[in-house]
């Protein structure tokens, strides 16, 4: 499934984000092995150099956390958000639990997603990864944090090769193509922009020398121009995943090669075929492999020892089991404190068809309180209490939802009490008669605008988005706006002579296609909504 979309069906693939947060996956169950809560890098089999020693070159100094380039242009819409009070739980992977986050350094948080390996348009999958950490960043940001995120481009790899030689383009430059093109994609989905972003192409004197390093420490060896990491070098390999080392089979997740030592031992450097891009390196032309890439640009832009290291759980074996072996024989201090996976979205299938209808009345329903609000002067220092006590209470449970392992779908569903208070406040002859009724509505728009924003699910304008999503709908419903409003007129006809089982059809024929009618003392006007057969598809079965 390509994610390469327009732009209203990337407003509304928006409207999705938070399905892709079902919280920080638990792996399977597996073999129970030892976990170091912080320092996975135990003593390495026979040394030839002390660990001490391995950290202080140029890789590991050149910008660690505490020098690294902090920002807040990208990301200060959403400092403004709730003020927590709660720890924020995480699931770590390392130690198959929830964790209390707390950072190295004080007030400050380093953290490196993988991104994606650029050789073809990005998929739902890679909205599902990045979009978690987009969240995971917004709220550290919240809680103000300095959050440097870095989040590479892998542009050299086999993938990205043979793509290009099925073009017959060259390989540096369709990845660069494809780069630009998730940079479009992430713009949909409202992604903030990581705070550096690094290519793996420009990072070859880095990743040479981390693979020098490995070399040294007796943990890696040369065979005609390519070199492997030695995996019997590293007593914990597998503590991440939990494999045992005789679990790996070759063929599966690792190249079948005779001249490995170890079926499950991995290539860090790749000795150049004919054909391919290469770099020059003391082993000979050639590039690196996959996974230490990542390693040695974590490395440079966070330093050895850093607080988050994320990303899909397809993740966990073998590129981060094979991170973090290469990182510990580069330097013995290596240290992540949190391993996040985000799992795959399993959400139940009737919640699920429910929230999205739930998210098109959200935009309906703060356009029409922004429209209300806009005619008058609003001051927020007098608000009644049964407005503060439902605001009071929404932030509590977001804080709650969001310190437990950010687990977004309570937030949704949190969003039914303020948003029924301010369609009664708008609709209901009660609610248009309330004291002080311009004040709850403004305090209630506001919250609701903070947590939209936390969540990076605020647009930049309610009515634009609204139009975006009329406007698909009416090309999936196969119409014109025309011809709604003639059905429109034709139900409120059939009403008035009391035909109301004609009514009832054409208001159950609309809903089929994505057309929602909503009926006010002011006459009845249409939504864009979820079509009745997406909604049975994914109903649950019996």
């Amino acid at each position: 499934m390509k994610l390469r979309l327009p732009a209203p069906m990337g407003s509304l693939l928006k409207l999705c984000k938070p399905f892709f947060l079902t919280r920080f996956s638990s792996l399977p169950n597996s073999p129970a092995t030892t976990h170091l809560r912080t320092g996975h890098c135990r003593a390495l089999v026979k040394p030839k150099k002390r660990y001490g020693s391995f950290c202080s070159s140029s890789l590991s100094s050149s910008r660690p956390l505490a020098s690294c380039q902090f920002s807040s242009e990208h990301g200060g819409d959403g400092a403004d958000g709730p003020a927590p009070a709660a720890d924020l739980w995480l699931f770590n992977t390392m130690s198959r639990k929830k964790e209390a986050f707390r950072p190295k350094v004080e007030g400050k948080v380093g953290m490196y997603v993988c991104g994606v390996t650029a050789y073809d348009l990005s998929h739902i999958g890679h909205a599902r990864v990045y979009v978690t950490f987009d969240v995971l960043y917004r709220y550290l940001k919240n809680l103000e944090y300095e959050v440097c995120y870095v989040r590479n481009f892998t542009d050299v790899d086999d993938k990205i090769i043979a793509r290009a030689n099925e073009l017959g383009e060259d390989p540096i430059s369709l990845s660069k193509r494809y780069c630009e093109e998730f940079h479009v994609d992430m713009m949909h989905l409202h992604c903030l922009p990581p705070s550096v972003e690094p290519c793996v192409s420009d990072h070859m004197p880095q990743i040479i020398d981390m693979i020098k390093k490995i070399l040294d420490n007796g943990c890696a060896y040369q065979i005609d121009g390519d070199v492997y990491f030695s995996v019997d070098k590293f007593p914990e390999y597998g503590q991440l995943s939990g494999r045992k080392l005789e679990d790996n089979r070759a063929g599966e997740r690792v190249a079948v090669d005779s001249r490995k030592k170890n079926p499950a031992d991995f290539a860090l450097w790749k000795s150049a075929k004919e054909g391919e891009p290469f770099w020059v390196s003391p082993w000979g032309p050639g590039r690196p492999g996959w996974h230490i890439e990542c390693s040695a640009m974590s490395a440079t832009y966070l330093g050895y020892s850093f607080d988050i290291h994320g990303g899909g759980m397809d993740l966990v074996f073998p590129h981060h089991e094979n991170e973090i072996a290469q990182s510990c024989a580069a330097c013995g201090q290596s240290n992540i404190s949190y391993w996040i996976h985000n799992g795959f979205v399993t959400v139940d299938s009737e919640k699920m068809s429910k929230s999205l209808g739930n998210f098109f009345t959200i935009r309906q329903t703060l356009y029409d309180c922004e429209n209300v609000i806009s005619q008058h002067a609003v001051q927020l220092d007098n608000v009644p209490p049964d407005a503060l006590d439902c605001i009071t209470k929404f932030k509590n449970e977001f804080v709650a939802a969001m310190s437990d392992d950010l687990h977004t779908p309570v937030i949704l569903a949190a969003l039914s009490d303020p948003l029924k208070n301010i369609n009664d406040l708008l609709h209901t002859r009660k609610g248009r008669k309330q004291q002080l009724r311009m004040e709850s509505l403004a305090a209630l728009e506001k919250v609701i605008r903070k947590v939209l924003t936390v969540l990076g699910l605020l647009p930049g304008s309610y009515i634009e988005v609204l139009q975006q999503l009329k406007e698909k709908a009416l090309k999936r419903a196969k119409l014109t706006e025309e011809e709604v409003l003639q059905k429109i007129r034709e139900r409120t006809a059939a009403r008035n002579a009391k035909e109301y089982e004609k009514s009832d059809v054409i208001r159950k024929d609309l809903a089929t296609v994505g057309i929602a009618l909503m009926d006010s003392p002011n006459g009845t006007t249409w939504r864009p909504s979820i079509p009745l057969a997406m909604q049975e598809q994914v109903a649950p079965t019996t």
